[in-house]
């Protein structure tokens, strides 16, 4: 008798992510399923992350599906994705996919768990995590972006985010983060501002100074609060490696005008978390900064500290990590280390040592649901992707199906802080 599940055919092609850059995309067949995935991608980077593509780019990568990679995993068992997995880490037989690509390995490490839970007829989510009783992740979103994501004049932060986590159903946190963004042209004009378009998240870009953004928001929260009910929380991404000067030893905002040693930012980030009651601080310190991490985390009070170039979903960069109590959360970015296995992995040793662990997305993505999928298996309890924008939106939706479908046995995700 034939196994359902075995891989009859595996096909690469280029596509366009949402900034229009190429990206790859993998199509997984078996005898009675099909799965398709493709690579989103980061503008702002860790340093530490897996290499995204071979040498030669996109194309080259197409070409090592269809002629090394396929013949490899046809025959194989879709189901078994560890397998798989491992046999991707085999074939490219370097530390950090530079022979396939991490992207690659994405691509093809999602289509083959697609292609398994479709064989199955069964949601992916319930295919990875072998449960139909499931915690659904509050979104967490982008309402005023700068830094690596947009262009022009703009905040030095690279995003000013939204999560609202006493909301009952994921509809309605998405909704309020959705209030948020729209009351923001509304009223940047009271704080000397315009609107200059939006960045690669849909997150609206203005020439606004770190504190006077905050003020914004608040004040837009406030009116959400008085409007829905739902108490909206901030956040921020400060993406902090990209404001760092080695030569100078500081961090540089050129539009704050404001230039900061390690313990002057420590500081200052405590700050904006005291007066704005911040719930969520990711970055605010350089990629290699554990012990000044560590600090941080530990002065900083009612605030998930989160960790994404300081550990880029590696499970040695969060144990190490661990040993400085560097964080107490970890941002997971599944193709920042090449395989769902990879990442299910950090994904569990940051739950077991107390970390929230935080789904996302990239700044440049793919009008694909399958993250809300991961965040729902993978049991984080929050879901950074965007607020606007067909390519966030196609994550917000699918969470919304998989709360229908649950019914009952789905309730919204507790978040420790």
């Amino acid at each position: 008798m034939s196994i359902p599940t075995v891989i009859q055919d595996v096909r690469a092609r280029k596509i366009f992510d949402s900034r229009g850059n190429p990206t790859i995309e993998v199509d997984i067949v078996t005898q009675n399923g099909f799965g398709r995935a493709a690579a989103p991608a980061g503008a702002s980077k860790g340093k530490w992350e897996v290499q995204s593509y071979p040498s030669g780019g996109v194309d080259q990568a197409v070409k090592k599906v269809n002629e090394t990679v396929a013949p490899k995993l046809i025959g194989m068992d879709a189901d078994e994705q560890e397998t798989i997995d491992t046999v991707l880490h085999e074939i490219d037989a370097t530390d950090n996919f530079s022979k396939i690509g991490g992207n690659t390995a994405y691509a093809v490490s999602v289509a083959t768990s697609l292609a398994a839970a479709s064989s199955k007829d069964i949601p992916l989510f319930q295919h990875l995590s072998g449960t139909f009783t499931c915690e659904i992740p509050f979104p967490l979103g982008n309402v005023i972006g700068g830094g690596m994501h947009a262009r022009g004049r703009r905040t030095d932060i690279q995003e000013f985010l939204v999560l609202s986590t006493k909301a009952s159903t994921a509809v309605e946190a998405s909704e309020a983060n959705i209030r948020v963004h729209a009351e923001v042209p509304n009223l940047i004009s009271k704080f000397g501002a315009t609107v200059g378009g939006k960045g690669d998240e849909g997150a609206w870009v203005s020439d606004l100074e770190t504190h006077k953004a905050l003020e914004l928001l608040s004040e837009a929260c406030e009116v959400v609060l008085d409007d829905v009910g739902v108490e909206v929380r901030l956040g921020l991404d400060v993406a902090a490696s990209t404001l760092w000067d080695p030569k100078k030893k500081a961090y540089v905002y050129e539009r704050d005008e404001r230039r900061l040693e390690e313990e002057k930012q420590i500081d200052f980030i405590l700050d904006l978390i005291e007066d704005y009651n911040l719930i969520y601080v990711e970055d605010p310190l350089r990629e290699d900064a554990f012990e000044a991490f560590g600090e941080l985390t530990k002065r900083a009070k009612g605030c998930l500290v989160c960790g994404d170039d300081l550990f880029t979903t590696n499970i040695k960069r969060l144990e190490t990590g661990l040993k400085h109590n560097a964080a107490n959360a970890t941002i997971i970015k599944p193709n920042q280390v090449g395989t769902l296995t990879d990442a299910y992995k950090a994904a569990r040793r940051a739950k077991l040592a107390g970390y929230v662990p935080v789904m996302s997305h990239r700044s440049g993505d793919v009008p694909e649901p399958v993250l809300a999928h991961l965040a729902v298996a993978f049991q984080c309890p929050i879901i950074k992707t965007g607020v606007v924008g067909g390519e966030r939106v196609a994550k917000i939706n699918e969470l919304f199906r998989i709360q229908e479908a649950l019914g009952n046995r789905a309730k919204m995700a507790s978040i420790k802080v």
